[in-house]
This record gives C-alpha cells, sequence and structure tokens, in this order.
C-alpha cells in the first residue's frame, strides 16, 4: 500500500509526481538535486499496460526513483470520489513497478494550477478559453503537487 510520509521516499533521485484525472494523467518531475519541480507532459489515461509502459520508459530515462501520486481530497479532509482512481493507480505502480509510491493532498492544486496559467497570459491571451489551457494543467498541477513535497523534504 502506497506511504503517505514523505520520510519514507528514497533519500537520493529524481521524484516524479503525477496528477490522476480521468481522462488524463499530468506528470511532472524534480531535478537530480530534488530543488525544482518541472512540468513534463500529459499522458492518456487509457488502460493500465498502456500508462505503465510509458511510466517505465519514463523511469528508465529520467532514473526516477520514486512517485508522488496526488491525493484529491474535499476540503473537510474527507476523500473524494475521485481520490479511489488516485489510490488505484499509486498501488499498481507500487506493485508493478516496485518504486515506493507517496500519495500526496493534493488539495486546490489544480485551481493553483489554473491560476498560473491564466497570470501568464495577457490581452488577447486571456480571453482564451480553458479549453487551450487545459492541456497544460494537469501538468503544471503534477508540478505544484511535487514542488509541495520538495520542501517538505528540506525540513
Amino acid at each position: 500500500m502506497p506511504t503517505r510520509n514523505v520520510q519514507d521516499l528514497p533519500k537520493a533521485g529524481k521524484i516524479a509526481a503525477l496528477d490522476v484525472g480521468e481522462k488524463t494523467i499530468g506528470l511532472a518531475i524534480s531535478d537530480v538535486t530534488r530543488l525544482i519541480a518541472q512540468p513534463k507532459t500529459t499522458i492518456a489515461n487509457e488502460k493500465w499496460q498502456t500508462v505503465s509502459e510509458q511510466l517505465k520508459q519514463l523511469i528508465a530515462d529520467e532514473q526516477i526513483t520514486c512517485f508522488v501520486v496526488g491525493l484529491p481530497l474535499h476540503m473537510s479532509g474527507e476523500m473524494s470520489p475521485s481520490a479511489d482512481r488516485a489510490m488505484s493507480l499509486a498501488s499498481q505502480l507500487e506493485q508493478d513497478l516496485g518504486l515506493t509510491v507517496l500519495l500526496w493532498d493534493e488539495r486546490l492544486s489544480t485551481k493553483a494550477a489554473e491560476s498560473a496559467l491564466f497570470e501568464q497570459r495577457t490581452g488577447r491571451q486571456k480571453r482564451a478559453s480553458k479549453k487551450s489551457i487545459k492541456k497544460q494543467l494537469d501538468n503544471v498541477a503534477a508540478s505544484l503537487i511535487l514542488q509541495g513535497v520538495l520542501e517538505m523534504l528540506r525540513y
């Protein structure tokens, strides 16, 4: 079962974070020094076999040592309906890929990512539909989740 304790992560190496949505999974990775989280990509949330192959390739290419999966909770702290999806993916990740997986409270990460993306736009760009921002939203949310973990690791 995935952990909820940041101290259980390996002490060195890159960390990958996943923001699990119904249709897509946002992906971010840390640098090897674990100071900076960077949005990487968004992958389709399809069959586990397809997702697993892409994550195996990421592990090989980036030398990933562990994963963080955003756990969507209600503001009250109760599990949201999409929390089951995140917990299921986290369990499969840990079981099939053999790396430590941390479940991380992601309350407001998507809202913060959306705000950050809108703030970057000016004039005509601000009027752009949310659809144009949606492509970036999941991986930016994943990077915000990961940045929270990286900051906690410093203490």
